[in-house]
């Protein structure tokens, strides 16, 4: 698809900023409301400082959500999105899960269809994002690693207003992020929906009993 609207352009340059948009925390698609099972890691005790929170983050990416979401937006940018979808949903491992991938996605193509004009198909957050970015020119390493970033950003932002950690120490942790994270975007932008697999048993059991939790700042 290619983006119409404000991102008509189809320079590497005006894509880039284009892509960075999408991603930005500005962006309105509720992700401060969301940690995927992070804030019962941190009323548990599970996660409590900077080294903590960084090896949670790391394990989501490298093994849990984080590698599933880019691999499947790196086939959304070419794959058939309504058997992607079954299968992303089907890969949800809770129901706080589930929603959290469709909201931010109906949220996400709201917007989209807003600045272009164009209503995209309802799909997952990761779905939408790729989809979203057909027709950039773009290499999708570049897209990956962005998007984790992103998403690693988002559950450290949750951390710092939850934790009594400081904004300069969560930067600091998305920082040490970056060498994991540009090593996953590329082994991610070559995986075959084959290698769908995850072993985030920790933030996937915490975002199970998230659901019980009777006080709560975050939706997931």
């Amino acid at each position: 698809m290619a983006m119409a609207g404000p991102w008509a352009m189809t320079t590497e340059a005006a894509d880039r900023l284009a892509l960075a948009q999408l991603l930005s925390p500005g962006f309105p698609v509720g992700g401060y409301a969301y940690s995927q099972g992070l804030e019962q890691a941190m009323v548990d005790g599970s996660v409590r400082n900077a080294a903590s929170l960084a090896a949670w983050v790391a394990a989501v990416l490298r093994s849990g959500t984080g590698r599933m979401d880019a691999i499947f937006l790196a086939h959304a940018r070419t794959g058939d999105l309504d058997a992607l979808a079954d299968l992303a949903f089907a890969y949800a491992p809770c129901a706080e899960r589930a929603a959290e991938m469709r909201d931010q996605g109906a949220a996400f193509g709201q917007v989209v269809a807003r600045l272009t004009g164009v209503a995209p198909p309802p799909l997952p957050y990761a779905l939408a994002v790729g989809h979203a970015t057909r027709g950039m020119a773009l290499q999708t390493p570049e897209i990956l690693a962005l998007w984790l970033h992103a998403q690693a950003a988002q559950l450290i932002s949750a951390a710092v207003r939850f934790l009594p950690l400081g904004g300069a120490d969560g930067q600091a942790v998305l920082a040490s992020l970056s060498p994991l994270i540009l090593q996953l975007a590329a082994s991610c932008a070559q995986a075959s929906l084959d290698d769908l697999a995850s072993a985030g048993f920790a933030a996937d059991l915490a975002a199970m009993r998230h659901e019980t939790l009777e006080v709560r700042i975050f939706r997931s």
